[in-house]
């Protein structure tokens, strides 16, 4: 059955801030997924230690102000590295249950300096091994007061079965250039994840399938005023001007012709399950591929740059 992939989609909040918390809801989630018999499970946007809501809350662009560092230094310390082994026991639980996962992660890498931080997309394959980290490449609008921006290093996509698996985060699944060249890849199954919320799904979701032939999987985070913990740093502030809720999931599936199979789910936190048959996209294929034979290379070609990017070279 290499044509058939059941997967999860994690609409889950994060224990918010907190990296060892949320990486045990992760982990947990994993297990219940495994008693289901899945096979790729996904999670949202930054859910590991969750998304920077304050930025909008509490005068996120006020220059040099106290409130905005202490918050920062407070998300820096709580992000993942890497390089330190901080997902190992997620690796661990894909190898055990033969899982393909797709985590998005605040990244502090040491290759940058190791003080910078960025929104990753990291796919585990089935054997526990990290295959590629995407890191985003346009931070949105306040995100950019605490995100760096990505490279293409992460412009990569993967075999499960007979599916081929690539992702995107939140509003660079927006960029046709990034998705192009997912599909130029062979991408056949995308992952588009997402803090949260319908407003971004419910459209995008069913315009990559449609443009791609693809099926496409949107998963978003949840999270509620009563979802900041009582230790969070300025928590009163935040809430001060916090509505009740955040994110109110919106994670859905639609086919490669378009339509969804699972239309976007809201206020909902758990797992959502669903099998995908890879011929269907051998069937919507039949009349459009694009960058397969409705394409023109000798017209249109696209260049991408994987490189990661450094600051220093060092040669010795």
């Amino acid at each position: 059955m290499s044509h058939t992939l059941k997967v999860a989609l994690a609409q889950i909040s994060p224990v918010w801030l907190d990296k060892n918390k949320t990486l045990q809801k992760v982990k947990d989630a994993i297990v219940e997924a495994a008693k289901e018999g899945v096979e790729l499970i996904v999670f949202g946007e930054a859910l590991v230690p969750g998304y920077p809501f304050w930025l909008a809350l509490t005068g996120g662009a006020e220059w040099n102000t106290k409130i905005n560092k202490e918050l920062h230094a407070h998300y820096v310390r709580n992000a993942i590295t890497i390089e330190k082994g901080d997902l190992e026991g997620i690796c661990k639980l894909a190898n055990e249950h033969q899982m393909a996962i797709y985590l998005g992660i605040i990244e502090r890498p040491q290759d940058r300096g190791a003080h910078s931080i960025y929104a990753s997309l990291v796919y585990i394959d089935s054997q526990g091994e990290i295959q590629s980290v995407h890191r985003k490449l346009q931070p949105t609008y306040d995100e950019r007061l605490t995100w760096s921006p990505g490279d293409g290093n992460g412009l990569k996509v993967h075999a499960l079965k007979d599916f081929t698996v690539g992702g995107l985060n939140c509003w660079e699944n927006w960029m046709p250039l990034p998705r192009a060249a997912l599909y130029g890849l062979g991408e056949n199954l995308h992952v588009a994840v997402w803090p949260g919320s319908d407003h971004n799904t419910k459209d995008i979701t069913r315009f990559i399938a449609r443009e791609s032939r693809s099926f496409v999987i949107s998963v978003s985070c949840l999270m509620t005023s009563k979802d900041f913990p009582k230790d969070t740093p300025h928590r009163e502030l935040i809430l001060e001007k916090a509505p009740k809720i955040l994110a109110n999931g919106g994670s859905c599936v639609a086919g490669p012709d378009g339509e969804w199979i699972v239309e976007p789910v809201l206020h909902k936190e758990g797992l959502i399950y669903q099998t995908l048959d890879f011929n269907r996209v051998l069937e919507e294929r039949q009349n459009f591929d694009p960058v397969g034979h409705y394409s023109r290379p000798d017209v249109t070609q696209l260049t991408v740059n994987r490189e990661r990017q450094t600051t220093t070279k060092f040669i010795d």
